[in-house]
């Protein structure tokens, strides 16, 4: 079992940045690939970007590539995502996400309660 909490959501003006953050809980954070998803209003949940257990592998959608970093400290649990030059089309309820994969080759994800981003015109 993995617990993980965001922080970090607000209203910022198109242009602005913010940074969310996550904190994880349960199981060696070192152990498993992260990432974040979002969700818009009446749209379904889309992936963001993600990362590898280690950090040394990220993954973007396009739509947030060259304006989205993701990061993760290791020694303290927590993963990032600094978002820069952000656009009304950002607005969405952000959500971390954790993917294990187990012996067995099952994918367990574990699932926050989501932050609200709003991006003002």
């Amino acid at each position: 079992q993995v617990q993980v909490v965001e922080s970090g959501g607000g209203l910022v003006q198109a242009g602005g940045s913010l940074r969310l953050s996550c904190a994880a809980s349960g199981r060696t954070f070192s152990s498993y690939a992260m990432g974040w998803f979002r969700q818009a209003p009446g749209k379904e949940r889309e992936f963001v970007t993600a990362i590898s257990a280690s950090g040394r592998n990220t993954y973007y959608a396009d739509s947030v590539k060259d304006r989205f970093t993701i990061s993760r400290e290791n020694a303290k649990n927590t993963l990032y995502l600094q978002m820069n030059s952000l656009k009304p089309e950002d607005t969405a309820v952000y959500y971390c996400n954790a993917r294990i994969l187990t012996v067995t080759m099952r994918i367990d994800d574990y699932w926050g309660q989501g932050t609200q981003v709003t991006v003002s015109s």
